[in-house]
């Protein structure tokens, strides 16, 4: 299947991944930082952003997001890039590190720590969030306009959201609404726990100190899975840390990607 991604810089290559319901542009923020370093390919996700939803029957498992990346790799002629990924593509970094994809993993609040509460938790929010976001785009232009419902909508997500521009906050809010995959990503999300371990790829997690989506618990169970892993807090960032400080966010994934790349 074709997946639609942006490439920019020149470098070691390291590829981005979003999170549910969100699209490449999430890396907007640090993408000029990054390719002064790196060669950048921040992608969509398979039913997210201009991507297209996976074949009719076939399950959003981390089986299929796996292959689907593996191919996407081979198309690009990358072997073992650096990763980074936020959230949904967080867990999807981590698993590729573990399969021995790519040769480093950055995770920013990463899915697949959550128990059973918290997932239904996450859920909720999520779920509200899109529901919030299915008004008229006349109507999401005007919420995203007004700093006070600005916060009310977007606040669960970013930490800071008085920080982006207002356009792109409702052009996000209608790619989460128009997301062929948000709702079999939740789905299969259920079932979906990270269990690896990673050996012999660096891995750097890091958790925004204002996360209410994924919460601090979790970024602890993170660290007892991955106990060699480094560890970064992102100080007053939220869920989508990019936004609300790109400076911090594009020096940990420089840092976590400042490994030689791996063959074979």
């Amino acid at each position: 299947m074709d997946i639609v991604f942006e490439r920019r810089g020149s470098g070691p290559p390291l590829v981005l991944l979003h999170g549910i319901g969100h699209r490449w542009q999430a890396w907007e923020p640090v993408l000029d930082r990054l390719a002064a370093h790196r060669d950048v390919i921040a992608v969509d996700l398979p039913g997210f952003g201009a991507s297209p939803p996976l074949p009719a029957g076939t399950p959003y498992t981390l089986d299929a997001a796996l292959t689907v990346l593996a191919k996407a790799f081979a198309d690009l002629g990358l072997d073992r890039p650096h990763i980074a990924g936020n959230s949904l593509g967080g867990l999807f970094s981590l698993e590729a590190a573990d399969r021995g994809l790519v040769s480093s993993a950055t995770a920013l609040s990463p899915a697949g720590f959550f128990n059973a509460l918290e997932l239904r938790y996450a859920t909720a929010v999520l779920r509200a969030s899109r529901l919030a976001a299915n008004v008229p785009d006349a109507v999401l232009d005007g919420l995203a306009r007004s700093p006070r419902r600005r916060a009310a909508m977007f606040g669960m997500i970013y930490g800071r959201p008085h920080l982006l521009d207002a356009a792109v906050l409702a052009a996000d809010a209608r790619a989460m609404r128009d997301a062929a995959g948000f709702e079999p990503t939740l789905r299969a999300g259920r079932a979906t726990r990270f269990l690896g371990a990673c050996a012999d790829v660096p891995v750097t997690l890091a958790w925004g100190t204002r996360d209410r989506l994924l919460r601090a618990s979790q970024a602890v169970r993170a660290q007892q899975r991955l106990p060699h892993a480094r560890f970064v807090w992102l100080k007053d960032c939220g869920h989508v840390p990019m936004g609300d400080d790109p400076d911090l966010v594009a020096k940990v994934l420089l840092e976590g990607s400042d490994h030689p790349l791996l063959t074979g």
